[in-house]
């Protein structure tokens, strides 16, 4: 996983002005919590933080003043319509600590011809040490037949992580392709309404 030093400054003005004036003057408004420490207000550049939230569950070192703390992200708020940056929220951890994060899931090898990939889940759930969080996970499959599906059980995961996420937790499935003989339910309705009415026979 990725590991970004970034400088923090400790935040002493709040409200909505303040942190307006912040995002102004280049920096992000941002809180750290977790284990039972007083959460701390501090700022981070923006765009060194912008760059470090590329990496899919960045582990932050924050040098704040003298100090180095590190830090996941849990709650990242931008612009609904400009997609700055605008609150952070970061959860402290430690080196060697065990956490439960989302990684992504991103497949290797072809299915069959005959079939549709579907991808029903992008992401499970997994175990592992917040400095060797993986980036990415992999799921092979090759082979995998039409009306078949390959679950988080089916997932690879390197040595150390841990799935938490349920075995059977559908990742992707392949559907059969529809063929020509199967007419769909709207031309099976329109067929109906064109043929013509049967003759009614007099009494």
């Amino acid at each position: 996983m990725a590991e970004v030093k970034i400088t923090a400054t400790t935040r002493t003005e709040f409200g909505k002005g303040a942190s307006r004036r912040t995002r102004v003057a280049g920096q992000v408004p941002a809180v750290v919590y977790g284990h039972g420490s007083t959460p701390r207000h501090i700022t981070l550049p923006a765009h060194e933080l912008m760059l470090a939230l590329k990496n899919s569950n960045v582990l932050l070192d924050l040098q704040i003043g003298s100090e180095s703390q590190l830090a996941l992200p849990k709650a990242v708020i931008r612009h609904a319509i400009k997609g700055n940056l605008e609150h952070l929220d970061l959860v402290v951890v430690n080196r060697g600590e065990k956490v439960t994060v989302d990684v992504a899931v991103h497949t290797t090898g072809e299915h069959e011809r005959d079939g549709i990939l579907e991808h029903v889940n992008n992401t499970i759930q997994v175990e592992a040490d917040a400095a060797k969080i993986p980036t990415e996970l992999m799921l092979d499959i090759t082979g995998l037949a039409a009306g078949t599906s390959a679950t988080a059980g089916d997932v690879v995961l390197p040595a150390g992580v841990t799935l938490v996420s349920p075995a059977d937790l559908v990742v992707v499935h392949v559907s059969h392709r529809p063929t020509a003989e199967e007419p769909t339910v709207v031309e099976a309705i329109e067929a109906t309404e064109a043929a013509p009415a049967a003759p009614v026979e007099a009494s």
